[in-house]
This record gives structure tokens, C-alpha cells and sequence, in this order.
């Protein structure tokens, strides 16, 4: 009798922890992508980066760069709904857009781009974009400025 009710424990117990581990797995990288851990605060469909946690597991990106979001419509209007929350969202970003540019301090980023014909940076619609597709996101300790 004791060994029957072990394994329906066990057998309860075990269930939910093997669908979290279903849930929790993530679609594979492509090659051309690296997947990256980004804290700051969104604003509509543009996200600001925050300053790096010091846990933060994936390749930098500097604080201050924007980065347009793509992704399931529920998962970005539940990112919309914490705006003005601090958030890490999760996603891929294709290799080389998340360290783009020159930072001169205060959020600030220089970046090389083609000159118009006047030799002013002509307009560039969605040229230099950076776009990340959102996979996920968090709650993080810490606030967003108001403007």
C-alpha cells in the first residue's frame, strides 16, 4: 500500500515538472543570430536598453540603443502593458546589430551611414533598424525614467 501511494506522488509530482520543462525549451538559434537577454523599458513597439546586469548571460547591448520589436501580438501587448516597468525581454537579434555604433555617453550613439547628395545623412527608413524577436520577458527590479 505504501508503494502504490509513493508512485502516485511521484507520478504527480513529476508531471507538472516535466511540462515546465516543455515550456521552457527554446527554438534553436539560427547562424546567422545570437539570442540575447536585454533589461530597460519599452515604449509602444521600441525598447530601450537599460544599463547590463551583472547576470545577464548573452552578448552586450549597449545601454540606450533602441530595438524596434517583433513577435506574437500577445506577447507584445503583454510587454505593453508594463510600460514604464523595468522588463528583460528575450529574443534574437541577427549577429552584429547589438554592438552597432559609437557610444559617446549619456545614451548617446555615432554609427557610420551613407551621406546624401549634399553629403548630409539622407533619410534611411528602417535602413539601420534594429530589430530583436521577442521570445519572452521579465520583470526586473528597477524603474524606467518619465519623461
Amino acid at each position: 500500500m505504501q508503494t502504490t501511494a509513493f508512485f502516485v506522488v511521484a507520478a504527480m509530482l513529476g508531471g507538472p515538472v516535466g511540462a515546465q520543462e516543455k515550456n521552457q525549451e527554446k527554438k534553436p538559434v539560427p547562424k546567422d543570430s545570437v539570442r540575447v537577454f536585454v533589461p530597460g523599458c519599452s515604449k509602444g513597439m521600441i525598447f530601450t536598453a537599460g544599463a547590463r546586469t551583472e547576470d545577464s548571460p548573452s552578448a552586450p547591448v549597449p545601454e540606450g540603443m533602441h530595438l524596434r520589436m517583433s513577435g506574437p501580438k500577445e506577447l507584445i501587448a503583454e510587454i505593453k502593458a508594463h510600460e514604464g516597468s523595468k522588463i528583460e525581454i528575450t529574443g534574437l537579434m541577427k549577429k552584429g546589430q547589438q554592438g552597432q555604433g559609437v557610444s559617446i555617453g549619456g545614451g548617446v550613439r555615432v554609427s557610420a551611414g551613407p551621406s546624401g547628395p549634399s553629403g548630409s545623412m539622407g533619410p534611411s527608413p528602417g535602413g539601420s533598424q534594429n530589430i530583436i524577436d521577442v521570445e519572452g520577458w521579465r520583470s526586473v527590479p528597477g524603474s524606467c525614467p518619465s519623461r
